[in-house]
């Protein structure tokens, strides 16, 4: 591929594409030039260095699946919006690991995450699903890290081939959905401090 026309952001999506094919941890700028038929020298004239690339991607995925999401669960409520955006997210990270590895491994910069809209959009996508089970704060953020315990965990064993019952993964996948609007609908309320302190004494 010869050296002209490329940009930025052709060059983060070869890097996305080369994540899903050889492993998010695996891409390399040496790599990637080869994809694109140059030296390395040529990449660095619009990525700063592999981690530079690797927020790169990292920011990239994480505005792929947000935009999953947000079609996904436009015009739903309650529990036909949860499961939209459970299988909203389940669905892009199986057709995308390396993409999906990204949006989870990368420990972005502060100064980049402050100039990012994604990661907010995708936390106010979560919270705005859950404020359907009229939870509040810090019920929102508790009820959000649960769910993406759960998603998180049930895609890695997916993927990884962990389960191996006869039962078909996604039928198990559609009744812990079901048993996670249960405990979204009956959360349970925060206990007083004094009463925690009570139950330690």
């Amino acid at each position: 591929m010869a050296r002209a026309g490329l940009t930025p952001e052709r060059v983060t999506e070869a890097a996305a594409d080369l994540a899903d094919a050889v492993g998010f941890e695996n891409i390399t700028v040496s790599a990637l030039a080869r994809s694109f038929g140059v030296k390395d020298a040529s990449l660095y004239s619009h990525i700063r260095n592999l981690r530079d690339l690797r927020e790169r991607v990292a920011l990239l995925a994480a505005g792929e699946l947000a935009d999953r999401i947000a079609a996904a669960v436009a015009g739903r409520a309650g529990k036909e919006a949860m499961v939209a955006f459970a299988n909203a997210y389940r669905d892009y990270a199986l057709a995308h690991p390396g993409r999906y590895a990204a949006t989870q491994a990368v420990q972005l910069d502060p100064a980049v995450l402050a100039r990012s809209t994604v990661h907010a959009r995708t936390v106010e996508l979560t919270h705005a699903m859950l404020r359907a089970y009229r939870l509040v704060e810090p019920d929102l953020t508790d009820a959000g890290r649960l769910l993406r315990s759960a998603f998180h965990g049930y895609i890695t064993l997916e993927a990884n081939g962990g389960f191996s019952h006869s039962r078909a993964v996604r039928k198990s996948w559609e009744r812990a959905l079901d048993g996670l609007h249960l405990l979204l609908e009956n959360w349970p309320a925060e206990s007083p401090p004094h009463a925690a302190e009570e139950e330690r004494t």
